[in-house]
């Protein structure tokens, strides 16, 4: 009982990690895109560059311990259907 409550807070404290990643990138995403000062872009950039790098890592390690189940994979023709209609504007 004792181990289930640890492995749930410990899935709780993982997914929590991921969400607020995700909330960063999404951030310094914006933060990149209207920042006129190319040092400060290149510095936002290398630390967005590090937080994905933490996220996938992170990603990677909840996935192994089934913390995390990604939604299911798209099919090729669902693939093509997305990127037919970003093609079309």
């Amino acid at each position: 009982m004792v181990q289930e409550k640890m492995m749930l807070q410990d899935k709780v404290m993982v997914n929590d990690a991921l969400s607020m990643m995700k909330s960063s990138l999404t951030t310094y995403a914006t933060a990149i895109s209207e920042c006129e000062n190319q040092q400060l872009r290149s510095t936002f950039q290398q630390i967005r560059n590090n937080c994905e790098t933490s996220q996938y890592d992170l990603f990677k390690m909840a996935q192994s311990k089934g913390y995390y189940k990604p939604a299911m994979k798209a099919n090729d023709n669902e693939v093509q259907q997305v990127k037919s209609e970003l093609q079309q504007g």
